[in-house]
């Protein structure tokens, strides 16, 4: 999550957070008709619980598991290894599905999808076959990061340090902020920089000895995802368990589309969910303004019109995102170059501009179109707002109008990061 949204105090030592259940061999999911299916029903159950769970900050432990056992989780393995490398444009449906029925089980997922996509762009085969046999065999991935840093510091800079001991023993230590994901994973993965200062990526077992994963996300919106820090203290690294990110600093990749074209499918199923409720809302529980002339709210020719409207964006907002799905599919089928990568970053800047707007707008309409009533505490219908408004931090949107101008204006590509 952003840096935007402050953190609260730690747990005390002695009330260490639940641990992940061990791995357990989840379906397998054999088609992208069955992964939307599966994602349909998961979402539909998910549902329920979803305002309580936000209310008393309930973390979705026995939720994900189910989501796990589903085996939405393996979808991207590529099939060279046994997975169903599903579709962007599948995998996108996937997660607004979820994130309309609760935002917060929607986001938890994103940076594991985002990690098997950084693993097939920069992890040797070895690391490869491993970590791809895990994901297909239940382990979850939970990135540790980013860091809190002063003003002058980049977000991609690494502050925590893998250090060789005079035993040749490798440890790292370093402080991790907002690591949503982490605290349901299996392995833990984050950069770091090796003693030549160099950029690596280093994954751990989520009880490695030596690494606190702290529940201290206190955010008014996302309440669940649980996106607290990291420390690490002389936590031991295999060898094999650390990739080169310094031998592929000029390698374009798709990684950094990939992680925000999920964000953007977050937003959207924020806005298809919060769309939803105002319809239902509406037709149940909305009475009829006084002058309205008209027996029942839905009848109201201004909330007739503001539906249709809501409508249209919503539907502009989609057709971007599955649109920008279709162009990374495209050039995912192709050799990664500069220029592709770039193409990647612009066509997901677009998506992302729309369903920010869309999820922003959405989650405020439903108060606006509910009234009075759609306000009391009983029914949290503003935690629609509080996700969308929160999640929309992440990254700001204003430089994804900058990333597209300049781009266009000027022939700009846009920087290659996580963000982008």
């Amino acid at each position: 999550m952003t840096s935007a949204v402050a953190q609260g105090a730690a747990l005390p030592a002695d009330s260490p957070p639940r641990l992940p259940l061990p791995p357990s061999q989840p379906a397998q999911i054999r088609s992208e008709a069955e992964a939307l299916q599966v994602a349909a029903a998961l979402a539909e159950s998910f549902r329920g619980g979803a305002a309580r769970r936000d209310s008393e900050r309930l973390l979705p432990w026995d939720e994900i598991e189910r989501y796990t056992a589903s085996g939405l989780g393996g979808i991207t393995v590529p099939r060279s290894h046994g997975g169903l490398q599903a579709s962007w444009h599948t995998v996108v449906q996937v997660f607004a599905s979820i994130s309309a029925a609760d935002a917060s089980l929607g986001q938890i997922p994103q940076n594991h999808f985002a990690l098997v996509q950084n693993l097939r762009d920069t992890a040797s085969p070895a690391q490869q076959s491993r970590w791809f046999a895990d994901v297909l065999s239940g382990h979850r991935l939970g990135n540790a990061g980013p860091e809190r840093k002063g003003r002058a510091a980049q977000l991609s800079d690494a502050t925590a340090s893998l250090r060789r001991t005079a035993d040749g023993r490798l440890l790292v230590n370093g402080t991790r902020y907002y690591s949503t994901g982490s605290l349901f994973a299996h392995w833990v993965p984050f950069r770091a920089e090796d003693e030549a200062q160099r950029p690596v990526q280093v994954w751990v077992r989520r009880t490695a000895p030596g690494l606190q994963i702290i529940d201290n996300w206190n955010a008014f919106g996302q309440k669940t995802t649980a996106s607290g820090g990291v420390v690490l203290k002389d936590v031991e690294v295999e060898p094999r368990d650390v990739i080169a990110l310094h031998a592929l600093k000029d390698r374009p990749t798709l990684s950094g589309p990939v992680s925000q074209i999920l964000q953007a499918a977050i937003d959207m199923g924020i806005a298809q969910g919060a769309f939803d409720e105002a319809r239902q809302f509406v037709r149940d529980k909305t009475r009829a303004w006084v002058h309205s002339g008209v027996e029942h709210a839905w009848q109201d020719p201004y909330i007739i019109q503001e539906f249709g409207q809501l409508q249209v964006e919503l539907d502009a907002a989609r057709e971007v995102l599955l649109d920008a799905a279709q162009q990374l599919d495209a050039l995912a089928a192709q050799p990664v170059t500069d220029e592709s990568s770039a193409q990647a970053s612009v066509a997901v800047a677009r998506a992302k501009i729309l369903t920010t707007e869309a999820a922003l707008n959405a989650s405020e309409r439903l108060l606006e179109l509910g009234g009075t009533s759609s306000a009391r505490a009983g029914y949290n219908l503003d935690r629609y707002w509080r996700n969308a408004r929160v999640h929309t931090l992440h990254d700001p949107v204003r430089w994804k109008y900058h990333l597209l101008g300049n781009y266009l204006l000027n022939g700009r590509a846009p920087r290659r990061h996580q963000w982008n």
